[in-house]
């Protein structure tokens, strides 16, 4: 039986797969965990494209690694290969052939690593360390986008040392999205930029944010044509904005709404926000996972407006999350994020990257047909 098939291998062994008497709340959701997870903070994940027959997982880490796990359907996860920078890994991306990895680092560079010889090599150079990295496959060029603290965002062919383009931003590159023919980059000071990538890319519209407080993760959207067509912001601040490019109704359709707070919607009791630390889309249903600081995972439908599902409360932050290309498993990563500083920083604890079936979970509230 696949586990992450149709039918759900999830809690039907009898005892499961972490035995049956503890209460771990390193892991209370009884997900599969990945083997030889990061030795530190886990700044993100992806899987391979679905050019790729099987599935593999990447995740970047603060201990300057990036790692590779073939998920199996069963739902072992065989570690692969690594690779290193000389600082923290911050963001990491696939070529739409799933034959290379592209990371980003706090040393400045951008490496391509080749999964099939196992070798990487430098592709990019800033003056500041790389928040952000996504590959852009367009008809008539593919390239390497990368965002920086030095305020710019380069595109790269790969075989140059120097840029195919450079962009100056308004401020740091925090967090980016790229869904051909659309980017959107999110800055320090709130700045909310959206690209467009058609025959060359190039400025598309600034945005003054929906958000008051410090952007952190952003995500693009697709409509029912699967075209690109908004980008859901989280902030510091237990908030998301859902934000469409050309909506029909702008005051109607851009809304935001309240997440990862302590308790829920009751506003008569001082709440604990915590930040939403990174959104992901379903690649077939459109609802929408987002991770946060208090160390739960939701499940939203943006279209009926409603929280399908949240998670129960890990000992830790969740720092990074993705779907794999038919949107079968959900994977989540489980790491300290310096939200609270130093004093609750504990070198005891262990990272985390789990894995759990979405098949059912991520299904709309409503079918609109």
């Amino acid at each position: 039986m696949s586990l992450f098939g149709t039918s759900s291998g999830f809690g039907t062994g009898g005892t499961g797969v972490f035995g049956s008497t503890t209460t771990d709340s390193h892991n209370p959701m009884k997900d599969v965990e990945v083997t030889s997870p990061p030795d530190d903070s886990i700044s993100c994940l992806a899987f391979s494209p679905p050019t790729m027959p099987g599935n593999f997982l990447i995740g970047g880490s603060w201990a300057n690694d990036v790692r590779c796990w073939e998920v199996q359907d069963n739902g072992q996860t065989v570690p692969k290969a690594q690779q290193m920078h000389t600082g923290p890994v911050l963001d990491a991306c696939w070529s739409d052939d799933g034959s290379k990895v592209f990371t980003a680092s706090c040393d400045k560079t951008a490496k391509m690593w080749d999964l099939n010889s196992n070798q990487a090599i430098q592709i990019a150079q800033h003056d500041g360390p790389i928040k952000a990295i996504h590959w852009i496959k367009a008809p008539n060029y593919s390239c390497i986008m990368t965002g920086s603290w030095d305020k710019t965002l380069k595109f790269w062919d790969t075989r140059s040392p120097n840029p195919m383009m450079s962009l100056q931003m308004p401020e740091r590159c925090y967090c980016a999205d790229v869904v051909y023919p659309m980017a959107v980059v999110a800055t320090a000071e709130r700045g909310l930029i959206v690209y467009q990538l058609e025959n060359q890319p190039s400025e598309f519209r600034r945005i003054e944010s929906p958000l008051k407080h410090q952007h952190r993760c952003v995500a693009i959207f697709k409509d029912k044509q699967n075209k690109p067509t908004g980008f859901a912001l989280g902030s510091i601040e237990g908030r998301v904005a859902i934000h469409y490019i050309n909506p029909p109704n702008p005051a109607k359709d851009n809304f935001t709404f309240k997440c990862h707070r302590s308790n829920g919607t009751n506003t008569t009791t001082p709440q604990d926000i915590y930040a939403v630390n990174a959104i992901a889309f379903h690649p077939v249903h459109g609802t929408l996972a987002t991770v946060g600081s208090d160390g739960r995972f939701s499940f939203w439908d943006k279209d009926a407006r409603t929280k399908l599902k949240t998670s129960e409360q890990l000992d830790q932050p969740i720092t990074a999350c993705c779907f794999n290309h038919n949107g079968n498993i959900f994977a989540y990563a489980s790491s300290y994020d310096w939200s609270k500083g130093h004093e609750y920083y504990n070198p005891q604890k262990k990272n985390y990257i789990f894995l759990r079936n979405a098949a059912e979970e991520l299904k709309p509230r409503n079918k609109k047909w």
